[in-house]
């Protein structure tokens, strides 16, 4: 469901609010942590489907069925299933933990290294930036 005018300008007030208060950050969740998978990802993942696909099939086909069970073919699909994962989410060394940690302790250690004294966070003392957002959204309401 698409935003309605409203909406979509306080989404972008929030948003310009945001490069305003912290521009490090901003520019950090712009690049994204949830890029899209590379395409050697991409095509490791389709070369793994494309195995899996063939076990699967293979193993309906071979008389190789111990117990009356298609081993082969339960093999092909956890290859298709690793394969489906593998796409979206990209593989090792992409999102987790780690990088959140880097983004929030990094500006900090820069401010620190440059010589400027950090930015105090007033935002977390409930008169930053919720305060003027919640401010600015009561105003609006008020002049309609």
């Amino acid at each position: 469901m698409p935003l309605s005018e409203h909406e979509q300008r306080m989404l972008d007030q929030i948003e310009s609010a945001l490069y305003a208060e912290d521009p490090k950050f901003a520019s950090h969740v712009r690049s994204g942590r949830m890029r899209t998978a590379s395409s050697k990802r991409r095509f490791q993942a389709a070369a793994l489907f494309v195995l899996g696909l063939v076990l699967l099939v293979a193993g309906l086909a071979l008389p190789f069925k111990p117990g009356g069970f298609p081993v082969v073919s339960l093999v092909g699909f956890a290859f298709m299933f690793g394969a489906g994962v593998l796409f979206l989410l990209g593989g090792p060394g992409k999102g987790g933990s780690a990088p959140q940690e880097d983004a929030s302790t990094s500006g900090a250690a820069d401010s620190k290294s440059s010589g400027q004294k950090p930015k105090p966070k007033t935002g977390r003392k409930g008169g930053g930036f919720t305060s003027r957002m919640e401010d600015r959204f009561r105003r609006r309401f008020e002049q309609e």
